[in-house]
């Protein structure tokens, strides 16, 4: 999920200073003389589990129509109203100005929700002017010093109120909805991936026939399910690279692993003859290592005898030999007549959506309570290991982070428990998981 956050305010207030910090780079000026931002200046920010859009704008201050300052105005007027949310700073050392209540009303009328931030609190003498603030009439200020890297965590929770209490998250996710979900279709060479492909989209999009090792390169195809665009990508088959003896098959099979790593959801195409061989488990891991999603299908349902025993063999290989994600879809399919493959495709959005799942850090603390309180953590060497915080850091995967006392100390198949309590309590079946440890205090804990 993406959104986008305007910084405005009257010139030399430490808009600048506030968007290197956020962005992790000094891609804007600062100086002490104001006025040196003139453009609007965009980057990608990041606060702890918040991803998003940042702009730097030029100072607000009154200016004749036509002048440099009334274009310089018009861009930061411009940048606000597409933007989902404002940060209006102000200077806590120097105080109110006339300039600040006349942006304040200015933000007031406007639809966009503002978050007042009070920067340069870094010292007692900013008290005042942080206390004045509330005057504006924007609600709370968050006393901030961008750049002591002062109060980010507060700016974080303040940003995150307003997303979950708006539509503004499930604006962005309609916007993420628009672009394309990346599909690509991987397995051994002649179980029909091919054929998969054309059925789909409703034409010989791609060559087909007998011949093993036809598709060479990775081919993508725009089309659309349900209003949904996808990218469709059909892929040479993978061998067994000690089988690859060919310089133009080891480059196919170069190209189709660089088709996964950019893929959203990978779906896993089988032979109903032949299903899970190590080949075929050796491509399903390496999908999962990359982070993607993961859909298996087994092709030429139609043609197999023994139906019940060809799916129980299926799924004890799955779960003897691939037990890290568990509950990965599987579907049987005929690419070759057409069957099942709308049930292949709603597995695949479902899976996308799970891959793409957030979930609220304090629910994730409960959780992590319970899971400890359920079954504590070992004491190596006599000494209790105590997980602090846990929040979830990104999605595409579903990672999380959790701070503990000593990372290095817990086993992993402490990390498997919460894995697998993860996958059950918050249903994110199948999908690849990662948890980080470490080391330090909850950071959103008052300071003693």
């Amino acid at each position: 999920m993406n959104f986008t956050v305007a910084i405005v305010g009257r010139p030399n207030v430490g808009k600048s200073t506030l968007f290197n910090r956020l962005v992790g780079k000094r891609l804007a000026l600062v100086s002490e003389e104001p006025g040196v931002t003139r453009d609007r200046r965009e980057g990608e920010a990041r606060l702890r589990d918040l991803t998003f859009t940042v702009i730097d704008t030029a100072g607000l201050d009154e200016a004749e129509a036509a002048s440099l300052e009334a274009r310089m105005q018009a861009q930061t007027e411009r940048a606000v109203e597409s933007a989902d949310l404002t940060l209006l700073l102000v200077d806590a050392r120097a105080g109110l100005t006339p300039l600040d209540r006349h942006f304040a009303d200015w933000l007031r009328r406007g639809s966009t929700p503002v978050v007042l931030v009070a920067n340069k609190c870094e010292g007692r003498d900013s008290e005042a002017g942080r206390m004045e603030a509330y005057a504006l009439g924007l609600g709370e200020p968050v006393p901030l010093s961008a750049e002591h890297n002062l109060g980010l965590s507060d700016l974080r929770d303040s940003i995150a109120e307003i997303i979950e209490s708006s539509d503004i998250a499930s604006a962005a996710e309609a916007a993420d909805e628009d672009k394309p979900l990346q599909l690509a279709i991987v397995g051994r060479p002649n179980v029909g991936k091919s054929t998969l492909v054309n059925k789909l989209v409703g034409e010989e999009r791609v060559l087909t026939g007998p011949e093993a090792g036809i598709t060479r390169d990775a081919i993508a195809i725009a089309w659309r399910y349900k209003d949904r665009p996808i990218r469709l990508i059909d892929t040479a088959g993978l061998r067994r690279r000690a089988k690859a003896v060919a310089r133009l098959e080891q480059m196919s099979a170069a190209d189709t692993q660089r088709a996964v790593n950019f893929a959203h959801v990978v779906v896993l195409l089988l032979d109903a003859e032949a299903p899970m061989e190590k080949q075929d488990l050796t491509i399903a891991r390496h999908v999962v290592d990359e982070g993607r999603a993961l859909v298996i299908a087994v092709n030429k349902w139609d043609l197999c005898a023994d139906r019940a025993g060809a799916m129980k063999a299926l799924s004890d290989r799955l779960e003897r030999s691939f037990p890290q994600t568990r509950g990965v879809p599987v579907v049987t399919i005929s690419a070759l007549r057409g069957d099942k493959l709308e049930r292949l495709l709603d597995a695949v959005l479902a899976a996308y959506e799970i891959w793409n799942r957030r979930i609220p850090t304090a629910a994730l603390n409960r959780w992590l309570g319970a899971m400890i309180e359920r079954h504590p953590p070992p004491a190596p060497g006599g000494r209790r290991l105590k997980l602090r915080y846990m929040t979830q850091a990104k999605t595409r995967p579903p990672s999380f982070a959790i701070f503990c006392s000593r990372p290095t100390k817990l086993p992993d198949s402490y990390l498997r428990y919460l894995e697998n309590g993860l996958r059950e309590d918050f249903d994110l079946p199948g999908t690849p998981i990662r948890i980080t440890l470490r080391k330090g205090q909850n950071p959103y804990a008052p300071k003693k």
